[in-house]
């Protein structure tokens, strides 16, 4: 028998076509839409979900859903990928991601086993499956980081592979992840972007306290050696292998530099190319579609980049912890 969600459970997954369609029947003109008060009420509500994302909320409840008509809780969702496709961070349309994927599965836990089965469905998986096809789970689990996912780790029987108790769960939670962010960025106009622009501009400020909170102000010389090697070479007019441009690039953007600034440091360098540095940059940085992190210490070893390696190397395995770690030092000690 057909599932057919009523308005209540529909703001539970604003991804699902029918969400959408609900709220287009409600918004025919967005430009019209903003500048009224449901629009405002829409639009604040927006702010709140990334917001969520970029503090990394994970308590999810019926206050979430209540506050607003279901047309304008599930217009508040399309703004909010219209906010993060206007900043244009990848990073935070991953989180965004993650928050929405998160915040369905909280639902979906405690959803009837028909309507469980029907969101399922419409992002393309069988809650009742006890297995999966090799090409489709292949395809499914990549950004999974427990090993337990990796497919060599899995049992695989008759092109197959088997699922235990629970998994499936935490696969239709990444299944809606990709979707979203998939989706992601969006075509928004100019025009719309200018009149989200205060918005936006609140949640650039957020993202950029929360790098701050996390690595502080970012301090030269709590550096590590091997970064502080790096930008040593590239002051002395030597180009950098691939992988050294990357380990630096990726650490930069990681404790809070932005692109123009870590273009900045590049500037010194003596092939330096300001449109294939820019694009360099902002690939690594995540416009491509992926964020990058800094490689480990035992990557950096492998690729020759260990430099000037010292007795505080020896507490950490990762260049981010090292830096971490002489920041902590350092303020104690003022």
């Amino acid at each position: 028998m057909d599932i057919v969600l009523d308005r209540k459970e529909l703001i539970k997954y604003p991804f699902l076509k029918e969400s959408q369609q609900l709220a287009r029947r409600h918004v025919e003109s967005l430009e019209e839409f903003l500048t009224g008060s449901p629009g405002a009420a829409a639009l604040e509500r927006a702010k709140e979900r990334v917001v969520a994302a970029v503090t990394f909320k994970k308590e999810f409840g019926d206050e979430d859903t209540r506050n607003l008509k279901p047309e304008l809780e599930i217009a508040s969702y399309a703004l909010a990928r219209m906010l993060v496709s206007c900043i244009g961070d990848r990073s935070l349309i991953d989180r965004l991601a993650r928050y929405e994927a998160e915040s369905a599965s909280f639902f979906l836990a405690a959803e009837e086993p028909e309507i469980r089965r029907f969101v399922a469905k419409s992002v393309g998986i069988d809650t009742r499956a006890v297995s999966m096809p090799v090409t489709r789970y292949v395809e499914l689990v990549p950004h999974l980081r427990d090993k337990r996912w990796r497919l060599v780790n899995r049992e695989v029987r008759q092109g197959g592979v088997n699922l235990e108790a629970g998994e499936i769960d935490e696969l239709i939670r990444e299944r809606i992840r990709a979707i979203i962010a998939d989706q992601l960025p969006l075509r928004v106009p100019g025009g719309i972007c200018e009149r989200l622009a205060p918005v936006t501009g609140e949640i650039a400020a957020l993202q950029q306290q929360q790098a701050l909170e996390q690595f502080g102000e970012v301090r030269e010389e709590a550096f590590p050696p091997c970064i502080g090697a790096l930008i040593q070479a590239i002051t002395a007019g030597t180009n950098l292998t691939h992988m050294g441009r990357f380990a630096i690039t990726a650490f930069l953007h990681t404790i809070g530099l932005n692109v123009a600034q870590i273009a900045d440091v590049f500037a010194r360098a003596p092939d330096f190319d300001p449109d294939m540095t820019m694009y360099q940059v902002e690939h690594i940085s995540g416009r491509g579609g992926t964020e990058y992190t800094p490689p480990s210490c035992a990557t950096m070893r492998t690729f020759g980049l260990c430099a000037n390696r010292d007795k505080d190397c020896e507490r950490v395995n990762h260049p981010l912890s090292y830096y971490r770690f002489k920041k902590n030092i350092k303020k104690k000690r003022s």
